[in-house]
């Protein structure tokens, strides 16, 4: 039986062949390695804030405000996803007041800088696009360029990170 890759199921048959061959034979994480600094800053709450607020300003001022940032490390297991982002909206006296957050997987610490951008932009996309359609992936490439290629070499980070996940 052969091998399904669990993050990469959407991918051609051509591609999944490749990286089957390179999980086989142990060079997959060389093949990352070879790419990417797997160390950076962001390590806080408040430093990932500044750094989403960064982004926002940069390429989505007209948006609404973001009022929280933080990397949550129960959604993996909750939500089943990377980030989040919600838009929270409460009474106060006789206005309604809209907040909006991002929530970041605590395993994003311990990645390449360009794979927490790619998760900051896809979050912070939505906030424009509901749906993961052409404009919401229009949005990504805009802010990040080789959006496509941080989320493939994501998936194949996730494919090393969880080998009995790709087994299914």
């Amino acid at each position: 039986m052969q091998q399904k890759l669990k993050y990469l199921s959407h991918y051609p048959q051509t591609t999944q062949e490749q990286v089957r061959k390179l999980l086989e034979q142990n060079k997959l994480e060389e093949y990352l390695q070879s790419k990417y600094d797997f160390t950076h800053e962001i390590q806080s709450d408040k430093a990932l804030f500044e750094y989403v607020m960064g982004m926002k300003n940069e390429y989505m001022k007209k948006t609404a405000p973001l009022s929280k940032a933080f990397y949550d490390g129960k959604i993996n297991v909750i939500h089943n996803a990377l980030g989040t982002h919600h838009y929270i909206s409460r009474v106060q006296g006789a206005k309604l007041k809209a907040k909006n957050e991002i929530r970041i997987a605590s395993m994003f610490k311990k990645t390449p800088q360009d794979f927490l951008r790619m998760i900051v932009i896809h979050e912070l996309a939505h906030f424009k696009e509901k749906e993961h359609n052409k404009a919401f992936y229009k949005l990504c490439t805009y802010m990040e360029p080789n959006y496509h290629q941080l989320e493939f070499d994501l998936r194949i980070y996730l494919t090393i990170k969880e080998p009995m996940a790709c087994l299914r």
